[in-house]
């Protein structure tokens, strides 16, 4: 150990040295509540989203975000610390601090940071003239969502706001899903909530059907419309394979964003 680690390790010491136990831990148990009650507080698909393909938290939404802050009795400011504007090229970029108070203390603070060059932005079909005011929002909601997973220290419960990310990670999902995948995918909303779609087909398979034409999640459609095309293989010559079925041929464009909750589900 050189000196450099010894100096660390003595002051990491004191510090510990100096902490009243009983207090930490008083701290900790009103961290645990504190989750459970934003937990509650919060809404799927309003306040936070589904945990995206291949992650292993949901992702804090700007909704969620402010009622956290709401919830805190702390206010927001924001601060442009970095920008880039190139009206000619249609390229902007934006890093934003978002400034947590209560009163005109200051508690904590978070960054955010977006730029046009972000592949959900190459492929939009805006005017390339209006992303910089589009790109400055989505920097100050990355920021404020930043700040309130650090006040209410809930980065082991949710994961920041990336919902581009979640978009390609959908689609790439979609793109690439083959028969394991639809049957093991699960539905998070309605009487079958926290089943795989395998095990609703043997149930219900006319719920299956009703999935692969009217789920607003394109994934879903598609995993119910594999399913059942896999399973109509089999009734003809059982033998088909999951490499025999053309996915591509499953179009992801079913039409139809209906609006439908646990209230007015057919089943």
């Amino acid at each position: 150990m050189n000196n450099n680690q010894m100096i660390v390790q003595e002051n990491s010491l004191m510090i510990i040295d100096g902490i009243k136990l009983d207090r930490v831990q008083q701290s900790m148990d009103k961290i645990h509540q504190f989750q459970k009650v934003v937990q509650g507080a919060l809404k799927e698909g309003h306040d936070y989203g589904a945990a995206f393909y291949g992650a292993s938290k949901p992702s804090l939404l700007k909704p969620g975000a402010e009622k956290i802050l709401m919830l805190l009795g702390l206010s927001s400011e924001y601060e442009i610390i970095e920008k880039f504007q190139d009206y000619d090229e249609g390229f902007f970029a934006y890093t934003v601090r978002c400034v947590l108070k209560r009163g005109n203390q200051v508690i904590t603070e978070g960054l955010g940071h977006c730029n046009s060059k972000e592949k959900k932005y190459e492929s939009d079909k805006q005017d390339k003239y209006m992303l910089g005011n589009t790109c400055l929002k989505m920097a100050k909601k990355r920021a404020q969502v930043d700040a309130a997973l650090t006040v209410g220290s809930l980065s082991d419960i949710f994961t920041q706001d990336l919902e581009d990310m979640a978009e390609f990670e959908q689609t790439e999902r979609t793109e690439t899903m083959n028969l394991n995948d639809a049957e093991n995918m699960k539905l998070s909303f309605g009487k079958h909530r926290g089943k795989t779609l395998g095990e609703i087909y043997k149930e219900a398979p006319d719920y299956i059907e009703w999935l692969s034409g009217k789920a607003n999640d394109s994934s879903i459609r598609k995993a119910a419309a594999i399913i059942l095309q896999q399973r109509n293989q089999n009734q003809i010559d059982g033998q088909t394979t999951i490499d025999d079925i053309d996915t591509d041929d499953i179009s992801d464009d079913i039409s139809g964003e209906n609006s439908w909750n646990d209230d007015n589900l057919p089943f």
